[in-house]
C-alpha cells in the first residue's frame, strides 16, 4: 500500500481500509502491512489542509490501529516523517533512519548500476554501451562527486549515462560525457533542494496565517 493510493478512493477509502484490516485479521500467522510514502496519507490534521474524505479515512485508520495487535504489524516508510499526524507518531514504537549511502555504499551501487544499465542492460533489444577512457580511477572520482546522493539519485545518474550514450552513433559513453552528466545531476539536485525549501517556507506561512 502507498500513501497515494488512498486519496483517489474518495469516500470509498473508509470502506476499503476496513476491508484491508478485516483481511489482515484472517491470517493465522500474522502479517506485516507496509505503507510506502506514508506521509501522503497520514499527514497532520492540525497543520495540513485535507479533504473531508481524507480526514474520514485517516480517522478510520487510527481507529483500526489504536491498540496493540498480534494479527498484524504496521510499517511506515517516509522521507518526511515530521508531517505525520500526532496520533500516528504516538502509535510508532520504533523509528529506524536509513541515511544516505556512504562512500563504500556509493562505490558498490555505482558499479552495480553501470553493470545493469551500461554493460548488460536488461531487455532483448537494448544495446550495450561502449565506454571510452572510463576505468577504476574515473569511477572512484564519481564516488566522491556523488556524496549526498540517495540510492535513487545514483540509479537515475546511471540511466542518464545510458541515455547520453544512446544519443550517439554506436551507443558510446566517453569520459567527458561521463563527468558532465554527473555535474548536471548535481545542479539538478541543488535546484530541487531550493524548490523544497521554498515550498516548506510557503507551507509554514500558510499555517501561521490560520
Amino acid at each position: 500500500l502507498t500513501g497515494g493510493d488512498i486519496a483517489p478512493l474518495g469516500r470509498d477509502a473508509v470502506t476499503e481500509l476496513h476491508k484491508l484490516f478485516e483481511w489482515a485479521k484472517t491470517s493465522r500467522k500474522g502479517l506485516l502491512l507496509f505503507v510506502d510514502e506514508a506521509d501522503a496519507f497520514l499527514q497532520s490534521r492540525e497543520t495540513t489542509k485535507i479533504s473531508e474524505d481524507q480526514r474520514n479515512a485517516l480517522n478510520a485508520f487510527l481507529y483500526r490501529t489504536g491498540t496493540e495487535s498480534s494479527q498484524f504489524m504496521m510499517v511506515y516508510a517516509s522521507n518526511q516523517p515530521s508531517q505525520f499526524d500526532e496520533a500516528i507518531m504516538d502509535r510508532i514504537d520504533e523509528m529506524v533512519e536509513f541515511g544516505l549511502p556512504g562512500e563504500h555504499e556509493r562505490r558498490t551501487m555505482i558499479a552495480q548500476y553501470i553493470e545493469k544499465y551500461l554493460i548488460n542492460p536488461p531487455g532483448r533489444w537494448t544495446k550495450k554501451v561502449t565506454t571510452v577512457d572510463i576505468g577504476d580511477d574515473e569511477i572512484e572520482r564519481v564516488v566522491h562527486q556523488t556524496e549526498g546522493f540517495s540510492g535513487r539519485a545514483i540509479s537515475k545518474l546511471a540511466i542518464a549515462w545510458q541515455a547520453a550514450a544512446y544519443g550517439t552513433d554506436g551507443a558510446i559513453l566517453d569520459q567527458e560525457t561521463f563527468f558532465k552528466t554527473v555535474e548536471l545531476h548535481k545542479k539538478s539536485m541543488m535546484q530541487k533542494e531550493e524548490w523544497i525549501k521554498h515550498a516548506k517556507v510557503r507551507a509554514e506561512m500558510l499555517t501561521s496565517d490560520r
